[in-house]
């Protein structure tokens, strides 16, 4: 199976922690050279230090907030400037919880700007990078939400949706140029953004946390979270040479707990 990164330079977002943090330790590991992207300089710093690096190996980080459109166009084109981007994980953490009918105007423009705007921003300045290489992998990590919307994430389930279509819209659009556009949808995953989506239903519905993941636990066949190396494993593999044929499609990673078929 051709899994072989060697030489292919991956840019991932929220690469310093949870799952775009593990995907960037499966992609280093099959030798792509790794950029990471998030807020916070300590934690790029530390999540670059750690990543698997062999003879010949780069990796690097860049710290930008994704609301503001034009900094991040900035920081993009600084990157690509120095190296082409061929493969681009798309993964940002999600809007705060709460039903979408209370949801304020603001907050819906803020998850779309940090979402679907800020994808495409980075989209177009590596897209040229791509094209002359004849390699693109796009995975966008997104949510289970788009396949069965979840109770409590009115914001993110809209925005989410949003990216999904705009993901399978580009896998058209880009096939012919040797790139792909997929989406990995990650189920319950032991992460930050878990342990602050069952502090905030807890302190809501006046229940334990623990109480809480029970109940979420009792609708996953699996029987227990995910982690977040099993998700950055999928999304890896579909930025290989062997996931070549893989285009436009939505996978989830979640213990069998979607119910859909497609």
């Amino acid at each position: 199976m051709q899994l072989d990164l060697k030489g292919r330079h991956a840019l991932v977002g929220g690469g310093s922690q949870g799952i775009g943090r593990a995907a960037a330790q499966e992609l280093a590991e099959l030798g792509a050279n790794v950029t990471l992207l998030a807020r916070s300089a300590d934690s790029l710093a530390a999540a670059a230090a750690d990543l698997p690096c062999q003879p010949g190996q780069h990796h690097d980080w860049h710290a930008v907030d994704m609301l503001d459109t034009a900094a991040l166009r900035r920081a993009i084109d600084a990157i690509v400037a120095a190296a082409p981007v061929h493969i681009l994980i798309n993964n940002t953490g999600g809007p705060p919880g709460g039903a979408a009918q209370g949801a304020t105007v603001d907050a819906f423009e803020t998850a779309f700007r940090q979402h679907l705007l800020a994808n495409q921003t980075v989209l177009q300045a590596v897209l040229p990078g791509m094209r002359e290489g004849g390699y693109g992998r796009i995975v966008n990590v997104i949510s289970t939400s788009v396949k069965e919307p979840i109770a409590g994430l009115g914001v993110s389930n809209t925005v989410r949706a949003a990216v999904a279509a705009w993901a399978k819209t580009l896998s058209s659009e880009l096939a012919a140029d040797g790139i792909t556009v997929n989406n990995v949808l990650p189920g319950y995953t032991r992460t930050q953004r878990l342990d602050s989506l069952l502090a905030a239903r807890a302190a809501t519905s006046g229940r334990s946390a623990e109480a809480i993941a029970q109940d979420i636990l009792s609708g996953v066949p699996a029987g227990r979270f995910g982690e977040a190396r099993e998700i950055g494993a999928v999304v890896a593999f579909l930025c290989t040479p062997a996931a070549a044929y893989v285009n436009g499609v939505s996978i989830a990673v979640d213990g069998g707990r979607t119910r859909a078929l497609s």
